[in-house]
């Protein structure tokens, strides 16, 4: 089998590598995370005009890509430069979900999108819903041509700086059913809507989301009544593989600052990377490094699979991702010693991308378990 990129993602590939590398480095990100929104429209906007948001679309939806090795190109990339711009949010969740279910009039929606001149944030996850995708109490109430939404979303992703909210309620069924969960379009302007924003640990912003009668018509609704679950499903698993690429790319950089460190830090006269002890640690994490191109290669070649053996792709990716980067990112940390915890050193950043992007859509233990539950059915 070749794994080699295609000529056009290898060229997608280069120009965002030469892209972020000329845009992007500590301070720009230090300046960025000190925002009150917590991206750069100058960043955005680059990014739109290098065609990387239609990079994760198909044709059909408006963009020139859209497969599982798409997603993981411009991902990866991403992760390389520590890019703290919601990406995954606002086009692979919020776009993916409009593309797939929603109708001519919604998907226009898109065009804006990719251009770089609308924000989409996804309003799913809750208080207490932990990992479980389909544990929805937010309800949906329709009355006519009216639809009422009451409920609390917790850690929701650019909420703030979203020009219109995904948001998932339920309209019937127990709160663990898989049937009964709608998805609905809520500008950002809509009464009844609060957003309380924060900073994220690993960068960018997120907020808690209150909708307190929230009134929408029933042309808000994406896709029929209460069977956006498997739509939901599928681009969570689409937000794995973009979120395996992106650990993937911070894992290179955190071994290659590691690799310079080691080379350029002296002991006794000699580099310590010379030391056997610090060299055998540092071919475990180059070691880790194949195990997890591996995993993120398999994940993303089988993202258009049906969907039990998606799932369990997937959720192999997203656990063996988990193990590796914990190892990369701590034993950067360990070489480096004191320097690798300071805000102005690129592993800082780096090195949080990597342990937080494991408590996200599912940690080890969690994709562990629904590995075995998958493989059992």
């Amino acid at each position: 089998m070749n794994f080699d990129l295609t000529e056009e993602r290898q060229m997608l590939q280069d120009t965002l590598r030469r892209f972020l590398r000329d845009k992007y480095d500590t301070q720009t990100r230090n300046t960025i995370l000190d925002s009150a929104t917590g991206l750069s429209t100058e960043i955005w906007e680059g990014l739109a005009e290098l065609g990387v948001i239609g990079a994760l679309f198909s044709e059909d939806q408006g963009g020139f890509g859209g497969a599982g090795f798409d997603v993981a190109v411009v991902f990866e990339e991403l992760g390389r430069a520590g890019v703290v711009e919601p990406m995954l949010d606002t086009a692979v969740l919020g776009g993916g979900l409009i593309a797939n279910l929603g109708d001519d009039a919604q998907r226009a929606l898109i065009e804006k999108l990719i251009g770089g001149a609308l924000h989409l944030a996804f309003a799913h996850a809750e208080p207490t819903n932990r990992y479980d995708l389909n544990r929805v109490q937010t309800s949906a109430a329709a009355d006519g041509n009216t639809i009422t939404l009451n409920g609390r979303k917790a850690v929701v992703v650019n909420a703030e700086a979203a020009n219109v909210l995904v948001v998932s309620a339920r309209e019937s069924g127990a709160i663990r059913d898989t049937d009964g969960i709608s998805l609905f379009l809520v500008p950002s302007d809509t009464k009844g809507l609060t957003v309380q924003g924060y900073p994220l640990l690993a960068g960018g912003r997120a907020a808690e989301v209150t909708l307190d009668n929230v009134q929408l018509p029933t042309s808000a609704r994406l896709g029929p009544a209460g069977k956006a679950y498997l739509a939901i499903e599928a681009r969570v698993a689409a937000a794995n593989v973009a979120l395996n690429a992106e650990t993937l790319g911070a894992m290179e950089t955190a071994t290659a600052l590691t690799k310079d460190y080691l080379m350029t830090r002296k002991q006794f006269g000699r580099p310590i990377g010379t030391f056997q002890a610090l060299a055998h640690r540092f071919s475990d994490m180059l070691i880790e490094m194949e195990q997890a191109r591996s995993a993120v290669i398999n994940a993303a070649g089988h993202l258009e699979a049906p969907r039990d053996t998606r799932e369990i792709h997937v959720s192999a990716a997203k656990n063996l991702m988990g193990r590796a980067g914990r190892l990369v990112a701590e034993e950067s940390i360990q070489m480096h010693g004191g320097i690798a915890m300071t805000q102005e050193y690129e592993l800082a950043h780096i090195a949080k991308r990597i342990v937080m992007a494991d408590h996200r859509f599912g940690d080890t233990d969690h994709h562990l378990e629904r590995f075995i539950a998958l493989s059992a059915a």
